[in-house]
């Protein structure tokens, strides 16, 4: 019995140890970290346990109101960007490249970019990867098991903001102000708002 004791004894003392050394090694780069860190992780860990789809995870995605068309919605997001001064730099028709290809017809995807050239430069200068996320991108996809109806996605930005060491003050808010924005032009789009 005192073996056994002793055995459990030294297991705890292992784990203390172990904790401390952790905290001490973990716990001051932890503390760079935003904020906000745990949550966005946490959601993440959530969306990938119910979707098992890390690209799921990693994308905001809006449904568009039925009766809304595709001309509408990618006019609606020019609208909605251009009264944000959220300057619209270009659209891809991924579907007739497709369709080019093939000699086929496609669904309807079509990748819509914008910019705000001052928080890009902000990124930039903070750091070269960051130009990664620019333009940002909307694309417009006609749901392949219902034609006709049609969907909104974009890279979700609250990782670059959130997930690791805290940004600078002035970038986190312009990024913050960023993401917003393209939520807002996405949902009012999707419901057909000009």
């Amino acid at each position: 019995m005192a073996v056994i004791r002793n055995l459990l004894a030294l297991v705890g003392l292992l784990a203390v140890v172990a904790g401390a050394v952790g905290y001490g090694v973990v716990g001051p780069m932890l503390g760079e970290f935003d904020a906000e860190y745990v949550g966005v992780y946490t959601q993440f860990a959530e969306k990938l346990i119910k979707t098992k789809d890390p690209g799921a995870t990693m994308v905001y995605s809006v449904p568009v109101k039925e009766g809304v068309s595709v001309e509408d919605v990618k006019e609606s997001l020019k609208s909605l960007a251009a009264e944000r001064n959220f300057l619209f730099v270009g659209e891809a028709p991924f579907y007739k490249q497709v369709e080019a290809m093939t000699g086929k017809p496609y669904r309807h995807i079509a990748f819509m970019s914008f910019c705000d050239a001052k928080v890009g430069k902000m990124m930039a200068e903070y750091n070269d990867v960051y130009t990664a996320f620019m333009p940002c991108r909307i694309s417009v996809v006609e749901d392949k098991a219902k034609p006709g109806k049609y969907w909104l996605h974009t890279m979700s930005l609250d990782m670059m903001i959130h997930g690791g060491k805290e940004l600078p003050p002035e970038l986190k808010k312009e990024a913050q102000r960023i993401w917003k924005t393209i939520q807002e032009i996405m949902n009012g789009a999707a419901n057909g708002q000009f």
